[in-house]
């Protein structure tokens, strides 16, 4: 068993809804890879793989993420949404927003959302989050992940604009964090998958919308503006100079306060 994550506490706090098997390990090279090899071979969804340290963690556009073990959590959960595929773009927004609720509940710090779904605490990075299908169009499924720096001192920051919750001023344990995450996960999936609108609450927790910001897409120049709002299908509006552009994808980088 983990002292870092306790897979008993962990299973009793959030097992009996969409979460049916949890599983703890020590150290893994990646939830999401593991993860996807079980779904492949069959593994139902419900599994919430969870572990202290992995060694090959991947973000977003393939880049590398590690930290010490017992610093940092790592979890994927495996999920079978019901609605159409050209609307799964929300899968990583509501991560994002179950991983801000979970934080602000369990810890009380004042998690806010940069758009898509980077977690923030005082605009320093506290959680990164990476989803991915798996299966065949017959049965396609989702592995939703996230690594939340829970423990890890300023020498351990991977750059200078990362934070953890111990950092932040919290001393609550992971257990209790992952919990209080994988809870707000169920609550948000369950809603989405059901048909409810989620735009409104995801508005609500973005620190993004009233900042100037440039957006970054992969083969394009910078876009500057202002972020003023997320649509329907959850792209960022921005208001050029040139008028309203949305983006479905891209980096975003926070040029001043809301």
């Amino acid at each position: 068993m983990s002292v870092f994550l306790d897979a008993g506490a962990l299973s009793l706090a959030v097992s009996g809804g969409l979460w049916q098997q949890v599983e703890v390990v020590e150290s893994t090279g990646s939830t999401n890879a593991d993860l996807g090899v079980r779904a492949r071979e069959g593994a139902p969804p419900g599994v919430v793989l969870a572990s202290g340290h992995q060694s090959s963690g991947r973000g977003r556009l393939a880049r590398s993420w590690e930290a010490p073990p017992n610093t940092s959590i790592a979890c994927s959960v495996l999920v079978a949404p019901t609605r159409p595929l050209a609307e799964w773009g929300w899968l990583p927004l509501l991560v994002g927003m179950a991983v801000t609720d979970g934080v602000r509940a369990s810890t009380g710090l004042d998690a806010r959302l940069k758009w898509p779904n980077d977690v923030l605490v005082r605009d320093r990075k506290l959680c990164g989050i990476l989803c991915e299908s798996v299966g065949d169009a017959d049965a396609p499924r989702a592995i939703l992940g996230f690594g939340l720096n829970v423990n890890l001192r300023a020498d351990q920051l991977p750059v200078p604009t990362a934070t953890s919750t111990r950092l932040e001023g919290s001393d609550v344990e992971a257990t209790a964090i992952l919990a209080a995450v994988l809870r707000s996960l169920e609550t948000w999936f369950v809603a989405w998958d059901e048909g409810e609108d989620v735009a409104e609450a995801y508005r609500r927790r973005c620190d993004t919308i009233g900042r100037e910001v440039t957006v970054r897409v992969a083969g394009g120049d910078p876009v500057a503006g202002t972020a003023v709002g997320v649509d329907a299908s959850g792209g960022i509006v921005v208001a050029t100079a040139s008028g309203e552009r949305t983006f479905v994808a891209g980096d975003v980088e926070h040029l001043r306060p809301a």
